[in-house]
């Protein structure tokens, strides 16, 4: 009799998940998780605050070797915003006559210069912060918010130098020191919220539009040729200029207009309150407030996109 071998029926393999649902299970089953997610914005903000001390020596160390190549080192730092005051002095202030009526020209000119090119280098260097790094960002996981954070702390780092370059100008041309000095600890405060957030927005965009680096350039030149970084926009709007009324006004809401006049009103005695635009000090914190709380979250929400691609 011959017998007849029964061999067990195959189990069936489990079905692949099909559903984005199965597969976010499937993932958590294992501990899985996305490689790069975005964080909730308190944890982002925490995971920030956690590694500030990289984003200040990651500053320092940058400002330290800018000029690392050059002979002169760091004197660069207060001589290349000293040499562009003079410049514009010799074609503003002498060829086109821009300092009559303004007085202290010099004093005046070299805040706004010196308080321009803070805020230039640091919109600059935001705009490269992702396209620039892209070595860092792809091989170490941290904020990516810190880069853009630490260029503009690496620019308010260049600014000390250069404020003490601007201090003995001051004196040198017969400004005495004063208790407003002290206002300009606020009004640099509230210009760096400023510039970090700007610079965040940049960020962004330039990692999605490389290109965006060249253009970067020629939109600062003409927002400053806005600002009143080398004229009074009081005198070039005034009842006397042929300009609508409107125009005057729109200069002073200017955010760079707004933090280089409180500058000038906080280090020159000789600008007074009527100079500076209405309710400056509002305007200084509502600039600071739009541009750092919304670049930041503007930044926050292409967390995952950084890098790739």
């Amino acid at each position: 009799m011959s017998q007849v071998l029964h061999t067990p029926p195959p189990t069936p393999a489990p079905a692949a998940p099909t559903g984005a649902d199965d597969l976010a299970a499937l993932a958590a089953r294992h501990g899985l998780t996305v490689s790069g997610a975005r964080p909730t914005l308190p944890e982002y903000v925490r995971q920030l605050w956690a590694r500030r001390h990289f984003i200040g020596a990651f500053a320092t160390a940058k400002l330290t070797a800018q000029y690392s190549q050059a002979k002169l080192g760091q004197v660069w730092q207060v001589m290349t915003p000293l040499l562009n005051a003079a410049v514009y002095y010799l074609i503003f202030g002498v060829l086109i006559g821009t300092k009559q009526g303004v007085e202290d020209f010099v004093p005046f000119l070299v805040t706004g210069v010196f308080m321009w090119t803070f805020t230039q280098s640091s919109i600059m260097a935001g705009t490269r912060a992702i396209s620039g790094n892209l070595g860092l960002v792809r091989a170490l996981h941290f904020p990516r918010a810190a880069l853009p954070v630490s260029f503009c702390l690496q620019q308010l780092q260049q600014l000390m130098f250069s404020m003490a370059a601007l201090i003995l100008i001051l004196l040198a041309f017969g400004v005495p020191p004063g208790a407003s000095w002290v206002l300009a600890v606020p009004a640099l405060v509230l210009q760096f919220v400023f510039n970090a957030g700007v610079s965040l927005v940049m960020a962004r965009v330039g990692s999605k539009i490389p290109d965006m680096a060249q253009l970067m350039p020629f939109l600062l030149r003409t927002w400053m040729y806005g600002s009143g970084v080398m004229f009074s926009i009081d005198h070039m709007t005034g009842p006397d200029s042929g300009l609508p009324s409107w125009v005057g006004t729109v200069l002073q809401l200017n955010p760079a207009v707004v933090y280089i006049d409180l500058m000038r009103f906080a280090l020159i005695d000789t600008f007074g309150a009527s100079q500076l635009p209405p309710h400056v000090w509002a305007l200084a914190v509502g600039w600071a407030l739009v541009a750092g709380i919304g670049g930041f979250i503007y930044f926050w929400k292409a967390e995952e996109t950084y890098g790739r691609g």
